[in-house]
């Protein structure tokens, strides 16, 4: 495939990835053509208009290798996401692995409701002249958390997970963004054992995309065989983990505080009932952009004070 001077371009390499990916995946030709064009991005360090304007240069050796290894890895059924090794989130670009769940859209929404809930309660905040406290449980790549720490004004932010490999990927994402990472605390452990007894009844909004698949749900193998368990299943009715949330964050959050709960479509009506059976008198479930019902937001208060 090389040309006569044995070099080859990386337009070259896209082809031959659009090639063998067609032969090889079971999936659509459209979606071969995306994962080519990330794969050779990956490899040749060009994106966007740069991407267009260097097809036509030659490959460099260890560009090529690396094309190689990832283009084998996707082969054998691999994420396109834990090959590249990043993955956008709103206005970050993370570092993702086989260590934690793959960032998706719908968890985009959520980590824009969690937003939106910080700035209704930033006035009152303004006013006592203190920061926002926000905190990520199960935070996995960081990416909901460190959503809110760059997109967010004046708020503390707290990332938790129980997985040590998972927080030492939110850990490389959280050097990734900077200044606006001073503001980011991480914690180990179990949910709300992660944090500071000293937090309980300061937290403005308590978000988390838990686990919330039932034991005996059936998942495409590129989800059941690659992505980490632990963040995917929650007992007989997926709901496990949802219950110990719903429970315990009125103790943490701040009178007008709000939870903000990722799930599957069937179980938003479930836990929007958990939710008022433990006194939350403000219960909303949201769709995500693509219409189906995907979260939850429970208030400890009305925002006019009731």
């Amino acid at each position: 495939m090389s040309n006569a001077d044995g070099t080859i371009t990386w337009r070259q390499l896209h082809a031959e990835a659009v090639r063998r990916l067609t032969d090889g995946a079971s999936g659509d030709p459209a979606q071969c053509e995306t994962d080519a064009r990330r794969i050779v991005e990956r490899a040749s360090g060009f994106e966007g208009a740069d991407y267009v304007l260097g097809l036509d240069d030659a490959a460099t050796e260890r560009g090529v290798h690396f094309f190689d290894v990832m283009l084998g890895r996707r082969l054998t059924g691999e994420p396109l996401q834990y090959v590249v090794g990043r993955w956008g989130f709103r206005n970050l670009d993370l570092l993702v692995d086989k260590r934690v769940l793959i960032p998706r859209p719908e968890t985009e929404s959520v980590a824009g409701w969690a937003i939106s809930e910080l700035n209704l309660i930033r006035p009152e905040a303004v006013a006592d002249e203190r920061r926002l406290l926000a905190v990520d449980l199960g935070t996995g790549s960081g990416a909901i958390g460190l959503a809110i720490a760059t997109e967010c004004s004046r708020v503390d932010v707290w990332l938790t997970d129980e997985s040590p490999d998972a927080l030492a990927v939110a850990q490389a994402n959280l050097t990734g963004i900077g200044g606006a990472g001073t503001s980011v605390r991480i914690g180990a452990g179990s949910w709300f054992d992660a944090l500071p007894a000293e937090l309980a009844g300061t937290v403005d909004v308590i978000v988390s995309n838990p686990p919330y698949v039932a034991d005996d749900d059936e998942l495409p193998p590129v989800v059941r065989d690659w992505e980490p368990g632990s963040a995917l299943f929650a007992g007989i009715d997926g709901l496990d983990d949802l219950r110990v949330l719903v429970a315990g964050a009125s103790e943490w959050l701040q009178p007008r505080g709000s939870l903000v709960l990722e799930m599957a479509p069937t179980q938003v009506e479930a836990v929007a009932e958990l939710a008022r059976s433990a006194g939350f008198v403000d219960v909303e479930i949201r769709p995500d952009l693509t219409g189906r019902n995907r979260g939850v937001i429970a208030r400890r208060a009305h925002r006019n004070g009731d």
